[in-house]
């Protein structure tokens, strides 16, 4: 007679049994089919539906004096991870919760388990406190930690790419001289996917954040931050590493902020370059990726927003033989998209065209772009002085800072040059107020400056965009008048369920609202009278120049952007 191999007994299963939770043979054939299927008895036993989770994970800590953790109400960001080798999380499955001092709270399904804790207590030198947990909610805790760090990028990636980065001689060397660590091919995988999403998802940032507990990536996408990637806090090092070498940085040099510039080559035909800025914080070098697509400003004035009648004051203006056209508005606010794309309308074989900028965000070929440098004397009002010694048609500088760029600025465009430039303030009228606060002479402002535009950026309202009713008083204390709420156009909002094209956000791209100001004879006047902004404000009006305001309560009647955004990116 062939004898029967029995499988003995856990501590929780016959505990079970004197319990009479589980009959002796039940008990017994959990017990089988566990060792049979590579699992544990508890999931067999929840598999049998003889008791729940929550009902195994009570009796076990009131059976052998534990306290037991409902894990979906603890915070997984204050998991101690390398506590434990991720060999041991993934044999015993155990997931440590706390250490402090020399005690070490894990998590643990099954109490009896003492192989475990004493493996545990000798890898870690530490003294063990049992924590009784349900299985179900432990078990892809085990499964994530006991990945090593390029096992789970590897999962991240899911993909093979092969993108190239575009190399020069110095870059090609420090990427010779940088250890094996910083090129192994998660990390390089990883980072490619991370910047080939980020430009298929039309982000114009990437944000690489380190902190105590958690490594998280986010794009900017619409102006708004997304977070889209929580990688191993034990690769931070690496990245941090891989991309300050394509970028041409220090790789040594973790103390100070450094900036850099790197190209993504996407096919013959495209490429894109990054700004690479890095800040080093309590908890790691945090990096902030531009990017700078060229195409951006080849889109044309049209795909930008701006009403005819703005529009043909804007390209009146630059085609005017001198003088100066100002672009203001906040950080952020497309200003340098405006400025290329009128670059790129100017841009012709018989015109002289040169930049200074901090730094040149987009390359044009045909315009000689200049970095300033502070540090080496190159500054704007340098770059200027030079610019007027080597022939040039147009000129741009990246920003009016100082009385002695502004100057400058302004002798350039009375002495036969066109001159575009910009200036952080709110709206058109108060740029020539900056400009006499500067200190430059309101004649030189009168006779130089020839028209201003102010500009904001609004999200898009996405194709599946739905009608709203909105009471009527909201809309008059919008900027709606009487008579425009007549009943031939319709307000849409976004649409809270969203779609695939805007990934459940309602919006998708951003369009610019506008002010454009010619600046006329009669407010020639009122700056040459001292007059202020609120005088300029007053005559622009009488003169059909709207404002931020009601050029973005236009774009609502449209039907391209919601009142909300207008109401949040425009000064009443």
């Amino acid at each position: 007679m062939a004898a029967t191999f029995q499988v003995p007994l856990s501590g929780l299963a016959r505990a079970m049994v004197q319990a009479g939770r589980l009959k002796e043979a039940e008990a017994e054939a959990f017990m089988a089919q566990a060792s049979e299927k590579g699992t544990t008895f508890i999931e067999q036993v929840i598999a049998g539906k003889r008791a729940s989770a929550k009902e195994i994970a009570v009796f076990a800590g009131e059976t052998f004096g534990y306290p037991v953790l409902d894990l979906s109400a603890f915070d997984e960001a204050n998991i101690p991870a390398s506590a434990i080798d991720r060999k041991l999380i993934a044999t015993h499955r155990v997931i440590p919760l706390n250490k402090r001092g020399n005690r070490l709270s894990v998590a643990i399904a099954d109490p009896t388990n003492l192989r475990a804790l004493d493996e545990i207590r000798f890898q870690t030198g530490l003294a063990v406190d049992s924590v009784v947990v349900e299985e179900p909610k432990l078990a892809p805790l085990v499964v994530k930690y006991s990945e090593s760090a390029e096992e789970n990028l590897k999962n991240l990636t899911n993909e093979d790419l092969n993108l190239e980065f575009a190399e020069e001689e110095d870059q090609a060397k420090a990427d010779e001289a940088v250890s094996l660590d910083v090129d192994d091919a998660p990390v390089v995988k990883f980072i490619q996917k991370i910047l080939l999403d980020a430009i298929n998802d039309g982000a114009s940032d990437i944000h690489f954040e380190p902190y105590e507990k958690f490594y998280r990536i986010r794009y900017r996408i619409d102006g708004e931050l997304r977070e889209v990637a929580n990688p191993p806090l034990a690769i931070k090092e690496k990245v941090a590493s891989r991309i300050k070498v394509i970028s041409r940085m220090d790789i040594s040099e973790k103390r100070v902020p450094q900036d850099g510039r790197m190209k993504l080559v996407l096919s013959k035909t495209r490429a894109i370059d990054f700004r690479v800025s890095t800040l080093p914080t309590l908890h790691g070098e945090k990096i902030v990726m531009r990017i700078l697509d060229p195409s951006s400003a080849t889109l044309g004035i049209e795909a930008l927003g701006y009403e005819p009648e703005q529009k043909e004051a804007l390209l009146n203006a630059i085609h005017r033989p001198y003088g100066m056209v100002l672009v203001t508005g906040p950080t952020g606010s497309g200003k340098t998209v405006s400025l290329y794309t009128c670059l790129n309308i100017l841009n012709k074989p018989g015109i002289n065209i040169s930049t200074a900028e901090d730094p040149a965000e987009i390359n044009l070929a045909g315009i000689n772009q200049v970095n300033v440098n502070d540090k080496a004397g190159l500054t704007f009002s340098a770059a200027l002085k030079s610019f007027l010694r080597q022939d040039p048609d147009i000129i741009m500088v990246g920003e009016i800072r100082d009385l002695d760029t502004a100057e400058i600025a302004i002798k350039a465009a009375q002495t036969g040059h066109m001159v575009l430039s910009t200036l952080h303030t709110n709206d058109a009228p108060t740029t020539l107020e900056r400009l006499k606060n500067m200190g430059v002479p309101t004649f030189n402002i009168a006779s130089s400056v020839i028209l201003i535009t102010a500009q904001r950026l609004a999200r898009r309202l996405c194709n599946c965009k739905v009608p709203l009713h909105v009471p009527t008083e909201t809309l008059l204390n919008a900027g709606f008048t009487e008579a425009e709420l007549d009943g031939s156009w319709t307000l849409y909002g976004p649409n809270p369920e969203g779609c695939e094209r805007c990934k459940g956000g309602g919006f998708k791209g951003r369009v610019g609202i506008y002010q454009v100001m010619p600046v006329s004879e009669e407010i020639q006047r009122i700056i040459m009278a001292n007059g202020n902004s609120m005088d300029i404000a007053a005559q622009a009006k009488k003169e059909g120049v709207k404002d931020l305001r009601q050029s973005g309560l236009l774009k609502v009647k449209q039907g391209v952007t919601s009142l909300d955004e207008v109401l949040s990116t425009t000064n009443a």
